[in-house]
């Protein structure tokens, strides 16, 4: 099989892989149809993250089910499946809450080095009662790949920035992440949002549904938009030093900073004595996908969740240098690449 195989920073490449075997009784193998370059695989791609050897990307997938294991019970062969980016052992009390991260032994992140990539022909998924789910009815293909990651991602990163209605809200970071969040705070009540780029075009985007767009740094114009308030919730999408300490200073005394950007390997020198004073709840967290799928499918399906033009440009797998140097520019043209094997 077609793999996108990375073997150090800007060296992206599809390799030929052997066919995956299934990952036990459990497992599933899945015929990949539709792949998401995210901005997370970036780091691997920026040289953020060293690699012992070369690592074949990816953890967004959609595709259909072409061989499954005795003890699979919730999919069948030719089912159309969307995978969890995060996956679970699927048996512990962690994974019985639906969130892998909670996962007793540790939460895998797919195209990581543990397990296979997503951005190939072929994927090998354990535990696949708990990690893939048949894709329901009128659910798009662009809908389907967000809710394996990005948009459970700001999902989750909205309801753990405690946005409530009328309140108001800051996301800085403003990929496809950050643009999920945006549309899930709106849903979940908040009644103004900020949204924090430094890209003219993402801002537009942003300004273009309905949020206030603010270059970054923007915790000085939080602050004087809001009074010398502050914003009641910021959702950090980004998860630099930079990101981290603008959300700090951005947020009330009292509010919450909710962190969904993947940080690089160094410490952040987190200020905790005036976090302390203030009474900032600070929060980080992967995406609970699983836990996300019964809340957000619905709103999907009724048309009360609009994630349309989150995907900007698709593409062959066998571009995917191509799509990862796209991504890489952080344009305001292009958000969110996908690879059609």
């Amino acid at each position: 099989m077609r793999a996108v195989v990375i073997d150090g920073p800007g060296s992206i490449r599809v390799d030929t892989r052997p066919d995956p075997e299934l990952p036990g009784p459990d497992g599933v193998i899945v015929a990949v149809t539709a792949a998401g370059i995210c901005g997370s695989d970036l780091h691997f791609y920026e040289g953020e993250y060293p690699l012992a050897e070369s690592v074949a990307l990816g953890h967004e997938a959609i595709g259909t089910i072409v061989e499954a294991g005795p003890q699979v019970r919730t999919v069948a062969v030719g089912d159309l499946v969307m995978v969890s980016s995060v996956a679970g052992c699927g048996a512990c009390p962690g994974c019985e809450t639906d969130d892998p991260v909670m996962c007793f032994s540790g939460p895998k992140i797919f195209g990581s080095g543990t397990l296979g990539g997503a951005q190939a022909d072929l994927l090998a998924v354990p535990a696949a009662n708990f990690q893939v789910l048949k894709i329901p009815d009128a659910i798009s293909t662009e809908q389907a790949l967000l809710l394996t990651d990005n948009l459970a991602t700001g999902w989750a990163a909205a309801q753990r920035a405690d946005v409530s209605f009328g309140s108001t809200v800051a996301v800085i970071g403003l990929g496809a992440v950050g643009l999920c969040a945006i549309r899930s705070a709106y849903t979940q009540g908040a009644a103004t949002v900020f949204a924090v780029d430094r890209v003219a075009g993402r801002l537009q985007r942003a300004a273009n549904w309905g949020a206030t767009p603010i270059t970054s740094p923007a915790a000085e114009a939080i602050v004087a938009a809001t009074g010398g308030r502050g914003a009641d919730s910021v959702i950090d999408a980004v998860g630099t030093d930079a990101s981290l300490t603008d959300a700090l200073n951005a947020v009330r005394p009292g509010g919450t900073v909710s962190v969904v950007g993947v940080h690089d390997l160094r410490p952040f020198p987190l200020p905790a004595l005036a976090c302390l004073l203030r009474s900032i709840t600070l929060r980080m967290t992967m995406a609970p996908v699983q836990r996300t799928w019964p809340e957000l499918i619905p709103l999907l399906q009724a048309g009360r969740l609009d994630v349309d033009g989150i995907f900007t440009t698709t593409l062959p797998l066998d571009q995917a240098a191509k799509g990862y140097a796209t991504a890489g520019s952080r344009s305001g043209d292009d958000v969110k690449i996908l690879l059609t094997p």
